[in-house]
């Protein structure tokens, strides 16, 4: 039997790729951990996420994706929409007058955290199309043997991102110590979110969704 190192290399290198991305999921994990609050419950529902899209992917889940025209159109502008929201929210925060510090910024509630996590997770078109698309894709150029192998490499990427961004943020801390950092953050959230929702409403524009 061959070395399973090879494919778990190769998957983890790919599960890597995709997620290691200035994206709307990524800040706001980026965001959480330096406030500290509910960070292993969110990069905890990300990676299992992540572990279920990869693992449907290798049983070819993304095959029956592809056959469902209606369904990428309801992800697409459904996650363009809370991307818009998103990115509306940053701007009206970044010209608003009470920035506060890390320390005066009030708790929000698990309930809440969860539940934007959950936009940002399941309303990301990308964990659709690039993960469930893309590793089923890629892993149809495996031996079937090595499928396991591959699929456990890439979700193994993504319990290592997501803790080392979500835990990492905290040596970001003293800089967010000024409330002017937290304008600029939200100003590249602004952009980022914006910039994402424009792409998706663009490749619906031209691909007739």
């Amino acid at each position: 039997m061959a070395s399973p190192i090879t494919p778990i290399f190769t998957g983890f290198c790919l599960g890597a790729s995709a997620i290691i991305a200035i994206g709307a999921q990524n800040i706001f994990i980026l965001r959480q951990g330096l406030k500290r609050e509910h960070v292993l419950p969110i990069i905890l529902f990300c990676a299992g996420v992540d572990a279920v899209m990869i693992t449907l992917s290798i049983l070819g889940v993304g095959q029956i994706v592809q056959t469902v025209p209606y369904l990428t159109t309801l992800l697409t502008y459904g996650g363009a929409a809370f991307l818009l929201w998103q990115g509306i929210q940053a701007i009206r925060h970044m010209m608003s007058n009470n920035y506060i510090t890390l320390e005066e910024q009030p708790p929000q509630s698990l309930k809440k955290v969860m539940a934007m996590t959950c936009g940002f997770t399941l309303l990301n078109p990308h964990l659709y199309l690039d993960t469930v698309l893309l590793m089923g894709s890629v892993s149809l150029t495996q031996p079937e043997a090595s499928r396991p192998y591959f699929g456990l490499g890439a979700i193994a990427a993504s319990f290592v991102w997501f803790p080392l961004l979500g835990y990492g943020a905290r040596i970001l801390r003293p800089f967010f110590s000024n409330p002017l950092s937290w304008r600029v953050l939200d100003g590249i959230t602004a952009l980022i979110m914006l910039t994402l929702a424009g792409t998706l409403l663009y490749h619906a524009a031209i691909t007739g969704l």
